[in-house]
């Protein structure tokens, strides 16, 4: 039995060797402006009204419509997000266009007569969708920033869904790997499944959703959250016993918010405050890092990858028990920033042996929201900067199209804690900070950041990966401040993840290589190997010449545009 299991060992182990990308790969590099995002289409689109003289929001908002279209199973007009945005005199500000969950939404409302949660109740269907922010957002986003017509903006998406584009492998893949669901949850039979099998090159037409969009560029929020738009929601919430009304699409807003900052040697790092935990659990990642040689000990050895796997179990613990949406909850931010505080959570680590996730912290970790999100990162000419992650959860959300709209729902809902202790979709339990309340935003990893280099715009970043997020971004920001990676190189990089809970260690195939591998098992980390990557990320990085350099992640369709 020892023999058997040693084997298994050294072979899997072995395994972890087993895949490579080229870290020392330089990404397309501009003079002047850059959008990278997961879709070609989607970047061009960004690129296009930047060469007409728009600025990022112009852009962002953009890419944002046209995500929707392209990019259907995290792209959204009916899900949310975080916009972060640096100016180029160095001003900040930060838009919350997160779900909200509806009125008539209470803290048992996915549990049974017994107080069982009813399985899948909060993940699938109708019941699990959450109020859109989408449109909110980029409506608020372009009164204050924007510099071009709206109507110019919404109206390449239009034309993409009205004449339709072509569909990439992975995504002809993922629409006929949800086509049971699309059958099962949805009362109309929507759009996307009237072929019965997608292929690469097929034409995606949505012409249902062009009308939407059509109204959107019409009359900007009144043309999704009141009139037609908003009927054509509340009849589909109606037919399949979901509770967002329209006074529910009236009174969403979104909320212009603080960044949240921090000083890590001569880098600022400028993210989102909660309800994103991704800004504080990044700036916390960071200043633990400045303490220690990474640089010397070099990129996922065994002295890095243990130290920030160390590094993360502790840092997610906090996440677990501190963070929730600030309108309903005290966040401590000023004190989970506090330099002396951070560095009281790395005593007792030791460099030899994996801790316990036990004995670091008591508490329940909140649930992530699903892998199926997007990012995109954008700098115009001016040296404006935004950086944007929107997600309608899991992939295609809640897998109900809005009949007659064209649109898919998110399920926001599943990223609140539907029982205390109890877990949710991802196997992950969640506690009172993040318990169901009527027009409370469900917790979330999302981590759109920027970073300045002494005073200067210096990198834009961030990345889809529910939970993953968090060490996605902070992984890559390492790869170039520590280990000298270009752009693409650091995106293109093996990624791990610790989440304190459960105690395991995620690892793409080889990103820890065989003898990194054992050595950290021998020090006490399970490794387990994960299919698929790790995070898909979208990063712009200012060169020393003043070039920018785009990165865009070789794990999906992402590419980058700009001149």
């Amino acid at each position: 039995m020892i023999r058997s299991r040693l084997i298994f060992l050294l072979v899997f182990i072995s395994l972890l060797g087993c895949a490579e990308r080229d870290l020392k790969e330089r990404g397309l590099v501009t003079d002047q402006a850059m959008v990278v995002s997961a879709h070609p289409l989607a970047s061009a689109v960004g690129s296009s009204i930047l060469r007409q003289g728009g600025n990022a929001i112009d852009a962002a908002i953009a890419v944002q419509f046209a995500l929707a279209v392209v990019y259907p199973d995290a792209g959204n007009i009916g899900g949310g997000g975080f916009l972060v945005l640096r100016q180029q005199d160095g001003t900040l500000d930060a838009l919350d266009y997160r779900e909200k969950a509806p009125a008539a939404a209470h803290r048992n409302m996915y549990l049974n007569e017994e107080g069982e949660v009813i399985d899948g109740l909060s993940y699938k269907g109708h019941l699990a969708a959450g109020v859109p922010g989408t449109v909110d957002g980029m409506v608020q986003a372009h009164e204050k920033y924007g510099s071009m017509p709206w109507d110019k903006l919404v109206q390449p998406a239009i034309e993409l869904a009205a004449k339709g584009f072509p569909l990439t492998s992975k995504e002809a893949r993922k629409l006929n790997e949800q086509r049971a669901d699309f059958i099962t949850y949805n009362t109309k039979r929507p759009e996307f499944i009237l072929q019965d099998h997608w292929r690469e090159g097929d034409t995606l037409r949505l012409q249902h959703l062009a009308h939407t969009l059509e109204r959107i560029r019409d009359k900007g929020r009144v043309g999704f959250y009141e009139g037609p738009t908003a009927d054509l929601l509340v009849a589909e919430m109606k037919r399949g016993r979901g509770i967002i009304t329209k006074a529910d699409l009236a009174s969403y807003r979104a909320v212009w918010r603080k960044p949240v900052t921090g000083q890590v040697g001569n880098y600022r790092i400028i993210s989102m405050p909660p309800p994103s935990s991704g800004g504080i659990a990044l700036i916390q990642l960071l200043t633990i890092s400045e303490k220690y040689p990474l640089q010397d000990w070099g990129w996922n050895t065994v002295g890095s990858a243990h130290f920030m796997i160390e590094a993360e179990r502790r840092v997610y613990a906090d996440r677990a028990k501190h963070l929730g949406d600030p309108d309903f909850y005290d966040v401590p931010v000023e004190d989970l920033l506090d330099t002396a505080y951070i560095s009281s959570r790395i005593k007792g680590l030791s460099l030899d042996k994996a801790a316990d996730s036990d004995e670091i912290s008591a508490g329940v970790p909140a649930p992530p929201e699903s892998p199926n999100t997007t990012h995109y990162s954008i700098i115009d000419a001016q040296g404006n900067a935004v950086s944007v992650t929107t997600t309608l959860n899991s992939s295609f959300g809640s897998k109900v199209l809005v009949a007659g709209a064209g649109f898919l729902l998110n399920n926001e809902m599943d990223d609140f804690s539907v029982k205390p202790g109890f877990p949710n979709s991802y196997g992950l339990v969640g506690g009172e900070a993040n318990a169901i309340r009527p027009g409370k935003r469900m917790l979330s990893s999302m981590t759109p950041t920027i970073l300045e280099k002494d005073g200067e715009l210096f990198m834009v970043v961030g990345s889809m990966g529910g939970s993953t997020i968090i060490t996605t971004v902070y992984q890559i920001i390492l790869n170039v401040t520590k280990h000298g990676f270009s752009m693409q190189g650091a995106i293109n990089a093996g990624r791990f993840h610790h989440q304190w809970k459960p105690d395991w260690v995620l690892s793409e195939w080889g990103a820890l290589g065989a003898g990194t591998g054992l050595e950290l098992w021998l020090k006490g980390h399970r490794i387990a190997p994960k299919d698929g990557g790790i995070g898909r990320a979208a990063g712009i990085l200012v060169l020393p010449n003043g070039k920018l350099e785009g990165g865009a992640d070789p794990r999906g369709d992402d590419a980058a545009a700009g001149f």
